[in-house]
């Protein structure tokens, strides 16, 4: 019986590998694995968080709805049930942005620029 000539590559000899290189590999996986999970978890958790801004908080979904107004402050002039209107101060003056609450989240009915 003749054996035939197996293929082993120089860097896939296992035997070696020193135990120092090998846990050193498997401590480099496990850390990368971990920070992947950590970072998934985190944006998870932050796009929960951005959309229960929309939905359930429209005091922050009037500073997401309307990024380019570069609102700075913002004051509640009335409520009802599912609408709210607010005096925004933004980088062209003040404004009234009207806020509606739709089937599922906060949108902006209306924005008037007012007289200094």
């Amino acid at each position: 019986m003749q054996r035939e000539a197996v293929y082993n590559p120089p860097h896939m000899d296992f035997n070696r590998v020193s135990s120092f290189r090998f846990f050193h590999t498997i401590g480099w996986a496990v850390l990368l694995c971990a920070l992947i999970v950590g970072i998934a978890a985190t944006l998870g958790r932050a796009t929960l968080n951005l959309k229960a801004a929309l939905t359930d908080k429209p005091d922050i979904a009037i500073y997401l709805l309307l990024p380019e107004e570069e609102i700075g402050r913002t004051m509640l002039l009335r409520e009802k049930d599912n609408e709210r209107d607010y005096l925004a101060e933004t980088k062209d003056g003040p404004k009234l942005v009207r806020l509606k609450r739709g089937d599922k989240q906060w949108f902006v009915v209306e924005v008037q620029k007012l007289r200094e």
